[in-house]
C-alpha cells in the first residue's frame, strides 16, 4: 500500500488530527474540573466526528491517488476523478 504523496494533503490531514488531539486535551481538562457529563460527552462526539472526517478524507485522497496511478489518466481524466471523488466525500460525510 502506497503512502499519501501530496504535501498539501498530508498537511490538511496533521492539521485535522493536531485539532483532534486539542480537543482531547480540552476533554481531559473537562473531566479534570468535573464538567457535566453531558457537556463532555458533546465534546467527545465532536473529536469523533473530526477524526471520522479526517478518516474520510485520507480515505478519498488514498484512493485519488492509486486511481490515478492505476489508469494512467490525463487532465480532463484526473479533473473528472477528483469531482467524482468530491461527491463520495460528501456521501460519505453524510453517513456519520
Amino acid at each position: 500500500m502506497s503512502m499519501l504523496a501530496d504535501a498539501a494533503t498530508r498537511t490538511d490531514l496533521l492539521n485535522r488530527l493536531k485539532r483532534a488531539e486539542g480537543q482531547l486535551r480540552g476533554i481531559q481538562r473537562m473531566i479534570e474540573e468535573g464538567q457535566p457529563c453531558l457537556d463532555v460527552a458533546s465534546q467527545m462526539a465532536a473529536v469523533r466526528k473530526a477524526l471520522d472526517s479526517t478518516y474520510v478524507r485520507m480515505t478519498v485522497c488514498f484512493m485519488q491517488q492509486e486511481l490515478q496511478q492505476r489508469l494512467q489518466l490525463d487532465d480532463q481524466g484526473e479533473g473528472q476523478l477528483g469531482s467524482l471523488l468530491d461527491d463520495v466525500q460528501t456521501l460519505l460525510g453524510k453517513v456519520r
